[in-house]
């Protein structure tokens, strides 16, 4: 192992054990000084720190020592600078880490891995004077056809919970607050300012509620944004029953919840319904907004005073903010531990989640990795030499470099391989097949031993155009899962020069590729995956690194076959989208109806086999023990994620045919066998009974399965509970 691996190994398994930046003060302390400080504000000062003071600030109250607190963007680097306003800033030190993204990160299904992406992000924003990082975003993909799939995790809520956690507690233990959004029902680009979300109580419950209840509960984030979608005929960030009922009262959330940018509609409803900051509302407001004219400004002074509103309420959300600045050191006189900046230890973090998060689909007749007598190397497609990093809407990052897949792979090749490459399509509106640029590439690929391919999705067209956005970016979703600029036809024509051919996807979810599935003989998935990227791709497809991702999303054949589409709406009507897929979501929905996927949930393959082995399980006490021996059968070192899926035998109400309820990845030497235990609490037995409207778990027999993914069963057990 060299220098530069020993360093990444032990930066990756210390980090989590790093000193933590904690407020000295207790929360009875915190909660004794608020009440202190809200004492001596007049109405005005109150009523000014609970919306904006400029694009990314709130108010401050510089007579009593409280600053403005600074927010930023976004859940995979922290955004360039805009002041006090929306123009980018220029010659500022607002270059950073560019991490590979949220579906990237849920992909290595490593948990501390995600608190050393939350320390990277942590730690630059401290370094650059924010207070809160707007992330993570944890919306389930509920449609592949969403555009900030990218920016997500998963379509399960319990791989979801556990990614969440260590993000959380990473960030905030470099003495910054997390932004867990966005809360809730916000599965969707199309319309998102309007529509309307309706779903049974139970799929909320099952489904889109339990990351940010573990956000919430496990991860003690700080704060919560609101979406902008309404939920049952309300507002979402104004909704009394999800943040009042439901996030505050029921789950004991102590932080803030701030609404997404312009995401307020209402005063009253705003102040009544749990909202505690306005943000954004000044994109409505002209080129010189007056703060005092967001919905919680001037008008709630007037409002208290007039008897309308009791001032209590809004102590109550000054509370929840200064709770917020007393827990990352803001207030009380101790100073945060400083960040660090763009450090050779983040790049390393950044490079690690991409090797763990890239995931290998199809490897027919072992053709990764690369033969060592593979001289010459056709690499075809836009993709390949395409930064990604300023793409996608708010969650845009000015990285400090980025190593596309040309250049990684010709980092890694060195002089051992030639390396040519040409575009093989272009990314315009509207376009199809360039019969020029194929040809083009069907010559390199005749001349080439073997071919890579690098196509798949993109942000939009003009990545320094803020709203050209498509497919993959906030504001927009995908039209289809159609490949697009005529890469079907490319890829089919390449193919058939050279059958010596892999196919790398770029992009934040699924795609259609049954026209040539069957023919590519290896086929990778790498997301957007950050700044080295290029690095970790190449490392992989010359069999530096193991892939050892596994996808957190299932991959249906065709659209139609996705159960939003197939069983619910999506996106709607104008005004409303309904959820009939209910708790039928991803493979929850596939292995109940019997619908082939493409490829499925936890899916992911290795350069090396595993053999799972003597189950046995242990159940007593409404709880149960699962224990399997996992063995590395082949000839090099990897990494296997082992999947646990429950199921009951007899039902009361539906269910699906199986739900993960617990996981491991276990890094094994070649030869090497490990036991793996995995220990479940009732609440992995338990479903929402909408009808008696709380959580049941039934007695009975349950089915444990042990998998390499969803479809890929390697153990049975039984036990009654």
């Amino acid at each position: 192992m060299n220098s530069k691996l020993k360093l990444l190994f032990l930066f990756c398994i210390i980090a989590p054990f790093s000193v933590k930046a904690q407020s000295r003060y207790s929360d009875a302390e915190i909660a004794f000084k608020s009440d202190s400080l809200i004492k001596l504000m007049t109405l005005q000062e109150k009523v000014t720190m609970i919306h904006a003071s400029s694009s990314f600030t709130s108010g401050g109250v510089p007579r009593l020592g409280i600053p403005e607190l600074v927010t930023s963007d976004g859940p995979h680097g922290v955004r360039v600078e805009h002041g006090r306003g929306w123009t980018v800033l220029q010659n500022v030190l607002d270059s950073g880490t560019y991490l590979p993204t949220g579906v990237c990160l849920a992909s290595t299904w490593n948990p501390k891995l995600g608190y050393a992406f939350g320390s990277v992000l942590g730690s630059e924003a401290n370094f650059r004077g924010k207070d809160v990082i707007l992330g993570p975003g944890i919306n389930i993909m509920r449609s592949p056809l969403n555009g900030r799939n990218f920016e997500y995790q998963s379509e399960d809520p319990f791989l979801v919970s556990k990614m969440v956690v260590g993000y959380i507690k990473g960030v905030q233990d470099q003495g910054i607050s997390a932004c867990v959004k966005h809360f809730a029902g916000n599965n969707q680009e199309t319309l998102r300012g309007s529509i309307d979300v309706q779903m049974s109580e139970r799929a909320l419950r099952e489904i889109y509620l339990p990351g940010f209840k573990a956000a919430v509960q496990e991860g003690g984030v700080n704060t919560l944004m609101g979406s902008y979608n309404k939920f049952r005929g309300q507002w979402a960030t104004q909704n009394n029953y999800l943040i009042n009922q439901i996030l505050k009262k029921e789950w004991g959330f102590k932080g803030l919840v701030m609404s997404d940018w312009g995401a307020v509609h209402s005063t009253t409803q705003a102040l009544w319904n749990g909202t505690d900051l306005e943000m954004g509302t000044d994109l409505s407001l002209g080129a010189h907004p007056d703060y005092g004219k967001f919905f919680m400004g001037d008008t709630v002074v007037t409002l208290v005073k007039e008897g309308k509103i009791p001032e209590y309420i809004i102590n109550e959300k000054v509370r929840r903010i200064l709770y917020v600045m007393y827990k990352t050191n803001m207030l009380g006189g101790q100073k945060r531990q400083k960040g660090e900046y763009n450090t050779q230890a983040h790049q390393l973090t950044a490079e690690k989640v991409a090797e763990e998060g890239i995931v290998l689909l199809k490897n027919q007749d072992n053709i990764l990795p690369l033969a060592a007598n593979v001289k010459s190397i056709a690499v075809i497609g836009y993709n390949a030499d395409r930064k990604q990093a300023f793409g996608g809407g708010s969650s845009q990052v000015k990285a400090f470099y980025e190593v596309t897949p040309l250049q990684g792979l010709k980092n890694i090749a060195g002089k051992k391989v030639k390396i040519t490459y040409c575009k093989g399509y272009n990314i315009v509106r509207n376009g199809g097949p360039d019969q020029t640029l194929i040809q083009q590439a069907i010559a390199a690929a005749k001349k080439a031993n073997m071919v890579i391919v690098v196509g798949g999705w993109t942000h939009g067209y003009d990545y320094n155009v803020w709203d050209d956005n498509a497919y993959d970016a906030e504001g927009t979703d995908k039209p289809n899962m159609d490949m697009p600029f005529g890469q079907n036809e490319l890829i089919k024509a390449v193919i058939a020069a050279n059958p010596k051919t892999v196919v790398v996807l770029m992009g934040g979810g699924p795609m259609d590729i049954t026209q040539w599935v069957g023919d590519a003989k290896g086929i990778i998935q790498a997301w957007y995956p950050g700044m080295e990227g290029g690095n970790a791709l190449a490392k992989i497809i010359f069999g530096q690194v193991n892939p050892s991702g596994k996808l957190p999303v299932s991959f249906p054949k065709k659209l139609a076959d996705a159960p939003a589409i197939k069983l619910g709406q999506y996106p709607g009507d104008s005004t409303t989208v309904n959820y009939f897929d209910d708790i039928y979501v991803g493979y929850r929905y596939y292995d109940t109806f019997n619908v082939e996927p493409q490829f499925a949930f936890g899916h992911g393959l290795s350069y090396t086999t595993f053999k799972y082995s003597n189950l046995q399980v242990s159940a007593a006490n409404k709880q149960a023990t699962v224990t399997f021996t996992l063995k590395n059968t082949g000839a090099v070192d990897g990494a296997e994620v082992a999947q646990l899926y429950v199921k009951q035998e007899k039902l009361n109400l539906p269910r699906p045919d199986k739900e993960l309820k617990g996981f491991e990845k276990v890094f094994l030497k070649a030869g090497e066998e490990k036991t793996v235990t995995i220990t479940l609490d009732q609440d992995a037995f338990k479903y929402f009974n909408d009808v008696k409207n709380e959580w049941e778990m039934d007695p009975g027999v349950f089915d444990f399965i042990v998998g390499s993914s969803s479809r890929d069963i390697r153990l049975n057990g039984k036990a009654e509970l």
